[in-house]
């Protein structure tokens, strides 16, 4: 299966599949399970492996937009962003560090940033929710 990557949901693939940039290079290689990345290797637009995922697990992982700007850093757990890791826009800029559980961002310390990569939000998770302070 040959499909260009898309922020479209992925959650229909099964078994091997490579997944390509919009410029035609190999952004990831590798087998699904239940519409997650399971084993194979990612790519940067230079062809180089930029991370492997074994049974679902895989640290220090970098996924990048077509524009070879990152999308996301952190660590991978049954396919999905687990534990800490950060997200960033397409123009390379942060927009949530923290922790993630399951592919959602959960319990702990978050932050999320604005366009103008000004801090907007620092406060807990609880269960994938924001906990707003209460100001007396």
């Amino acid at each position: 299966m040959k499909i260009y990557h898309s922020n479209a949901n992925l959650s229909y693939k099964y078994g091997k599949c490579k997944l390509y940039y919009y410029n035609g290079k190999l952004m990831f290689e590798g087998e699904y399970l239940d519409g997650k990345m399971w084993n194979g290797k990612g790519y940067n637009l230079k062809g180089e492996i930029e991370y492997e995922i074994i049974n679902g697990k895989g640290t220090n992982i970098k996924i990048y937009y077509s524009n070879d700007k990152l999308r996301f850093e952190g660590y991978y757990l049954n396919g999905e962003k687990n534990r800490k890791g950060k997200e960033y826009d397409y123009y390379g800029k942060v927009i949530f560090e923290g922790e993630y559980l399951d592919g959602k961002r959960w319990n702990g310390k978050g932050k999320e940033y604005n366009k103008e990569n000004e801090l907007i939000f620092e406060e807990e998770y609880i269960n994938g929710e924001k906990i707003e302070c209460l100001n007396e």
